[in-house]
């Protein structure tokens, strides 16, 4: 009678039960489990510190201490202040590799859209949103995400997009300010509206397009600064009290206006 070995082995082609495993079966360290990668890793001299990719990264947040918007846009239409891409981008490459930190595109996801500059040229519109991978020392790994957009009428406009939105990572992720004077630091104290004179008002009530209803609000205006006895010279040349003269018009525009 043979045992259930020498059977299992008779059907495998074996026929001493004695034999080790056969020569196409893998060895068992290759089912051990994989080491991380930087397990045996020993840093050198100019190595930054093995530390947690957040920890890392607060460390980059440390030295970037603020990006001032030293680059000027004016097209003659519109002017302001802003922080460029390479202003950005030198300000953070420095430091993120003495922390050991890199900043990696995962995926790209663009859209495009043809449209036209004010001007009327034909120029293509590209939207991208880019999942980033911002690896640590150890290379562990923290998953953000940017949009940028960007207008070309040539072949630039996914790179340009791109580069938008590596910018608004950078600063956003970095949480990186500006410099400039807060908004709320200062006030202005808003003085008294100034009074407008009774003859200000007097082409606007001698225009026939001068609708009763503004005539109306006029006369309010003038009531309100004390001006309705004020005498002005009306459109015939004569002296006439412009609340009268307001009321007067008023009623021939709309058969009956300010009182």
């Amino acid at each position: 009678m043979t045992t259930i070995t020498e059977r299992a082995a008779a059907a495998a082609g074996r026929t001493d039960t004695t034999a080790g495993p056969a020569e196409d079966t893998p060895p068992a360290e290759d089912y051990a489990p994989t080491a991380a990668p930087m397990v045996d890793y020993e840093p050198g001299e100019d190595d930054p510190e093995m530390i947690p990719v957040h920890l890392a990264w607060l460390r980059v947040r440390k030295d970037i201490r603020g990006i001032a918007k030293g680059e000027e846009y004016n097209d003659g239409y519109s002017r302001y202040n802003f922080r460029g891409v390479d202003a950005t981008v030198q300000a953070f490459a420095p430091v993120t590799m003495r922390h050991g930190v890199n900043v990696i595109p995962h995926q790209v996801d663009a859209t495009y859209r043809d449209t036209k500059t004010a001007k009327g040229k034909a120029t293509r519109e590209c939207t991208v949103t880019i999942t980033w991978h911002i690896i640590g020392p150890r290379g562990d790994v923290l998953v953000a995400q940017s949009q940028g957009e960007a207008l070309d009428s040539g072949d630039k406009g996914t790179a340009k997009a791109q580069s938008v939105a590596l910018r608004v990572l950078l600063l956003n992720g970095g949480l990186v300010p500006t410099g400039d004077p807060d908004p709320g630091s200062s006030t202005i104290d808003r003085g008294e509206a100034s009074v407008r004179s009774a003859v200000s008002y007097l082409d606007e009530i001698c225009d026939p397009n001068t609708s009763a209803g503004r005539l109306r609000q006029v006369h309010f205006e003038l009531k309100q600064g004390n001006l309705l006895g004020a005498l002005i010279t009306n459109e015939v040349g004569v002296e006439e009290r412009i609340g009268d003269m307001v009321v007067r018009i008023g009623k021939e525009r709309a058969g009956g206006g300010a009182e």
